[in-house]
């Protein structure tokens, strides 16, 4: 696979974020799970926009769960 190809990715936080907070991580879908976590589901375009995402994480103070590679083709709108 390329390396310059957009990648889908999920990170999951611990605690609620609310859903104002999608602008602030480029548009990524956020998802409250019923366990107590937040899920941040959407295409990124590179590592370095990676890098920025898990800064912001950093930055907010939470627990990062974990980052999972997903399928980007199915996290791109029509």
């Amino acid at each position: 696979m390329p390396t310059d190809a957009p990648m889908g990715y999920e990170l999951r936080i611990e605690g609620h974020l609310d859903q104002h907070w999608s602008t602030w991580f480029g548009g990524l879908a956020v998802s409250l799970e019923g366990d107590g976590t937040t899920t941040l589901r959407g295409v990124v375009t590179d590592q370095s926009e990676l890098h920025g995402l898990l800064a912001k994480v950093r930055d907010l103070g939470v627990t990062l769960i974990s980052v999972t590679p997903i399928d980007a083709a199915a996290q791109q709108h029509p």
